[in-house]
């Protein structure tokens, strides 16, 4: 569990690489970051499972460091390595292509892959300690990335800090530079947070979500109480005046609504999220999609988590019993966790998100891309279950 002076890999610029087979993207992972993150060998495959590598980067700061298989692996295992692969690049702010020649075509595949999706890519022509590219090849690539390729040596070390100083001229908008709460409070204001009490709250801890947003009140300088739900009409009544803000778990979104102070203004840390992480105008005109769910329609709920199911899971057990309660108990509900997400969307009505607080932004904007692009309304767990409390409209985000 991460403290609060710690970064959770979650928030940090993820930097991947990305070539062919025995490009030297262990090698060059190990020269950026000066430490042994990657086996290295000649053996063609040895990197089969994505190797992430979280650090403090001179320059960068927090990052992670994404070693991947090559994207020419062959065979059976070799076409799930490049799955493996595939789903690193979903969660890769920045992506680093190593070209080696003669053939360039699969580098400028996956080099188009990430521009489409709006991934800095950066062109990198790897082990020019051992092989010398030549301006022709050079020039080759340049036209077809229609940028200057750099020359990098895990070696020598040719190349490193101006890989460096062009990743940090790159930093993309994630959540390391985001606020969770935005402007929804000032200086001095009053916040109370409702904690989840559930089977699923770990012991003696607090979850991630609720740690980050307490460090960002605090940096706000706000004043910060915290209550269980069956406890927080007793703080209330313990303040001199109402909170400015109630944040509360949104399971018990109906019950602190129907108790708080009228002044107070009510949100979730599913929906901060939903902002933070994700497209909140995008989840706010998905969960319109619940009212025109059948016994016919199917539903995704998507987790981040990959915890154990218990026995009052709010993606297993919660939210598909109010989805059955509306539509009617023949609707199809689909769970995905972790990494998992399907690639095809188009059997789906409606997807519901969870608020993401274990990936990246890329991660969660990714799948939003996907969810957009083949024309299926998504939601997540916050807006959802205001949704279905009948309080959507009073919530402030």
């Amino acid at each position: 569990m991460s403290t609060l002076n710690e970064t959770p890999a979650a928030n940090r610029i993820h930097i991947g690489f990305f070539g062919k087979r025995n490009s030297g993207k262990s090698s060059l992972v190990n020269a950026f970051s000066g430490q042994s993150v990657s086996i290295v060998s000649n053996v063609a495959g040895t990197t089969t499972d994505p190797v992430y590598k979280a650090m403090e980067i001179n320059g960068l700061g927090a990052a992670v460091l994404i070693d991947t298989a090559g994207f020419d692996d062959i065979g059976p295992l070799g076409e799930i390595r490049v799955e493996k692969t595939k789903k690193a690049a979903d969660r890769t702010d920045i992506a680093v292509i190593l070209f080696t020649g003669p053939d360039i075509t699969r580098e400028l595949h996956w080099f188009r892959y990430f521009k489409e999706r709006g991934t800095t890519a950066i062109p990198v022509i790897s082990k020019t300690d051992a092989v010398e590219p030549g301006e022709p090849f050079i020039r080759r690539v340049e036209d077809a990335v229609s940028a200057r390729p750099l020359l990098a040596s895990a070696v020598s070390g040719e190349g490193i800090e101006e890989l460096r100083a062009r990743i940090i001229e790159s930093l993309p908008d994630t959540d390391t530079n985001r606020s969770i709460l935005g402007n929804m409070v000032s200086e001095g204001d009053l916040v109370l947070l409702v904690m989840p009490q559930d089977i699923q709250a770990p012991t003696g801890r607090l979850i991630l979500p609720q740690v980050q947003t307490i460090r960002e009140l605090l940096d706000k300088k706000c004043l910060v109480m915290c209550a269980a739900a069956d406890t927080f009409i007793e703080a209330i009544d313990k303040l001199k005046a109402p909170p400015d803000l109630i944040i509360t778990d949104s399971q018990v979104f109906d019950v602190v609504f129907k108790n708080k102070p009228e002044i107070s203004r009510l949100t979730s840390f599913s929906i901060l999220f939903a902002g933070y992480k994700g497209d909140l105008p995008y989840y706010l005109e998905g969960v319109n999609q619940v009212e025109k769910l059948t016994e016919s329609s199917r539903v995704l709920i998507a987790e981040c988590c990959t915890h154990a199911p218990l026995g009052e899971d709010i993606g297993r057990v919660k939210i598909p019993r109010m989805l059955r309660g509306k539509a009617g108990d023949g609707i199809t509900i689909d769970v995905c966790g972790g990494a998992d997400f399907p690639d095809s969307l188009s059997d789906y009505d409606l997807i519901i998100q969870c608020g993401g607080c274990m990936f990246n932004r890329k991660h969660i904007m990714n799948r939003i891309g996907k969810a957009m692009t083949q024309g299926v309304p998504m939601t997540n767990y916050g807006v959802f279950l205001a949704h279905m409390s009948g309080i959507l409209d009073k919530i402030a985000y």
